[in-house]
């Protein structure tokens, strides 16, 4: 069973809508996606079903209702679908997940750690700051924004859910964390381990963000 949920980011309770349909697709075998009225998809599905009004919900390619319903409402609608026995892969929606936010505000750290670490190891660490800054900036900044926005627009450009749970959403970013303070603290310190482990930590973070997204840009488009 396929359920659709019509939104736009100016509608206030598409976002509550959003919610209670995460909520159900989690106990229910629905194949659940977010339509957002500001993509192509979305304009085309409501011109083809004639849909004035949103959250609506369109099940199976028929309009079943426009509105927020609660859980127990929006259950009912989908009682047909037998209960969920696993958990399925994360359709994006509208907000940033929790790994999505965590990973953008940590890469924004990073940012303004390595803008101070460059005056300031002109002054104390002798240039020993230098390597450091700068793989705080490319690892810190820029892959974890990579990783944040990515896990994020991927699936919304691709029509296809990604891969959830702590190992996918969450293992790469806090690699990439302990990349940086390892390869950092190492060549501050003059301790080539700590760079070493620094450096495994990141291909590793690295190799698992690419086997998250990779299955998105392979398949075509939705």
């Amino acid at each position: 069973m396929k359920v659709e949920l019509l939104v736009s980011e100016w509608c206030a309770s598409c976002h509550d809508a959003e919610r209670i349909w995460r909520e159900v697709a989690e106990n229910k075998q629905i194949d659940f996606a977010v339509v957002d009225m500001g993509q192509p998809e979305g304009r085309e599905l409501a011109t083809r079903l004639r849909i004035r009004s949103i959250p609506a919900v369109v099940v199976d390619g028929e309009l079943k209702h426009i509105g927020l319903l609660d859980r127990t409402a929006a259950t009912a609608l989908v009682a047909e679908a037998p209960e969920r026995t696993q958990k399925a892969a994360r359709h994006v929606g509208l907000g940033l997940s929790a790994s999505s936010r965590a990973s953008v505000l940590g890469a924004m750290i990073w940012l303004l750690i390595a803008g101070a670490a460059l005056p300031l190891g002109g002054f104390f660490l002798e240039g020993a700051a230098r390597p450091a800054a700068l793989h705080g900036f490319t690892l810190g900044f820029l892959l974890l924004l990579i990783m944040g926005l990515g896990e994020h627009m991927l699936p919304r450009f691709t029509g296809h859910p990604i891969a959830s749970g702590w190992l996918w959403a969450w293992t790469p970013q806090v690699l990439v964390h302990l990349a940086v303070l390892g390869m950092g603290l190492g060549w501050i310190l003059g301790v080539a381990m700590l760079t070493a482990v620094g450096a495994v930590a990141a291909l590793v973070g690295l190799v698992l963000f690419t086997l998250r997204v990779v299955p998105l840009l392979v398949r075509p488009s939705l």
